[in-house]
């Protein structure tokens, strides 16, 4: 499937889920679902995208927050008003997108997930 094209009607994954419901519970809990859909999940390409995108995502903005909670000041500042919020709007757009069945690609997280997925094959 190309990027950003919709699936026309969704396919069940190996776990019996219709495969938006499955991309979207890949998001669900950030990367921790991320990693529990990339074990399930063997067979389905759109799934295992969405799995390492939410990795790789969800993954980066934890050390990101857990980096700058020890900077003083501007670091607490970043990690406690900044980051939420854009936690938040990456998170539902790319809940949406996979419930829709689009193959979203963040920029360079959706290349960077997609070569990784190669890489455990």
């Amino acid at each position: 499937m190309e990027a950003g094209k919709q699936s026309q009607t969704p396919r069940k994954t190996s776990s019996g889920m219709e495969e938006n419901i499955a991309g979207l519970l890949t998001y669900t809990l950030g990367f921790i679902t991320g990693i529990l859909f990339l074990l399930i999940e063997k067979e389905n390409k759109f799934v295992r995208f969405h799995a390492m995108q939410s990795i790789v995502v969800f993954g980066s903005l934890f050390v990101v927050s857990l980096v700058l909670s020890v900077i003083p000041v501007i670091g607490t500042i970043a990690s406690s008003l900044l980051l939420p919020p854009l936690s938040m709007i990456v998170w539902i757009v790319l809940m949406v997108k996979a419930y829709q069945g689009h193959l979203y690609k963040l920029p360079f997280v959706g290349e960077f997930s997609e070569k990784q997925l190669e890489k455990i094959k």
